[in-house]
């Protein structure tokens, strides 16, 4: 196996996208905006990780120009419910740092956007994906073994950055009977950049009927053919999961364990290579 793998934990939980934040310029200020610069966790939620930039532009600004706080790059309303690196990777991948985000506080987009008035509804959504991951992974038996404050060091573990606190907890669900081979099902969504459809999202097992480990090629074989390139054809797109581009080889086991989304999920962007 690559790199120890505890490094591996450590650097997907360490990612940081710098990240440039502007006032949308229709807003109304007081005096001039001035952009307010942050590295972002990828593996957090905008909206959990962004009250110093409200806090930033409130000051330029009277109460009641303000309502709910959304961001949008070149355009796209961006879903704080999706992970910071997906989004990062999905919309804005092959451009340049730091990733400059507009901030809104009026004309919230509805029909694009789910609200977020407090982080209780981050935390909801987030211990949802950690359990209809474990529904996959193990008919939820990890999660429902837990008791509440299990749950709940999970999230502050996220909430907080505590990288150990988390995993103390996290590594439960990520064990599986060694005979088994991996677990039940793999967690993961697919996205991408030009489609209408928000992600697949199927069954797929880490090991095929005659016992030999999936790779993540097998899975996007199933899946999505077209994101493999065969011989002799130019690559038409790339497949990154935290911003890298992992070898079709690699078993989808070990990037379960490794490389998932502290929601347990193994969230993979299927994205255009750019055309010159």
């Amino acid at each position: 196996i690559m790199a120890d793998d505890k490094d591996v934990l450590r650097d997907v939980w360490f990612g940081r996208i710098p990240t440039c934040f502007t006032l949308n310029q229709d807003e109304v200020t007081e005096r001039e905006a001035e952009p307010y610069y942050l590295l972002l966790p990828r593996v957090s939620y905008l909206t959990l990780v962004t009250d110093k930039v409200k806090k930033h532009f409130l000051k330029v600004m009277r109460a009641e120009d303000v309502e709910e706080m959304w961001f949008e790059y070149e355009g796209t309303p961006l879903k704080w419910h999706y992970p910071i690196g997906v989004l990062f990777d999905l919309h804005a991948s092959n451009n340049v740092l730091p990733w400059s985000i507009t901030v809104h506080f009026k004309n919230f987009p509805d029909h694009d956007l789910l609200h977020c008035p407090s982080n209780s509804v981050i935390e909801a959504h987030f211990m949802s994906s950690i359990k209809e991951a474990d529904a996959l992974k193990h008919k939820s038996q990890v999660v429902n073994d837990m008791q509440k404050k299990d749950h709940k060091q999970l999230w502050m573990g996220l909430q907080n950055d505590k990288f150990d606190q988390f995993w103390a907890m996290n590594r439960k669900l990520m064990e599986y009977p060694t005979e088994d081979g991996g677990f039940r099902y793999i967690p993961f969504r697919i996205y991408q950049t030009m489609s209408d459809r928000p992600f697949i999202q199927k069954l797929f097992r880490p090991v095929s009927p005659e016992g030999s480990a999936h790779s993540l090629g097998d899975l996007l074989k199933e899946m999505y053919p077209d994101a493999i390139t065969n011989d002799g054809e130019q690559k038409r797109y790339q497949v990154v999961i935290h911003g890298i581009e992992p070898l079709l080889e690699t078993p989808l086991q070990w990037l379960s364990e490794h490389l998932s989304h502290p929601d347990n999920f193994l969230h993979i962007c299927v994205i255009p290579v750019p055309t010159d």
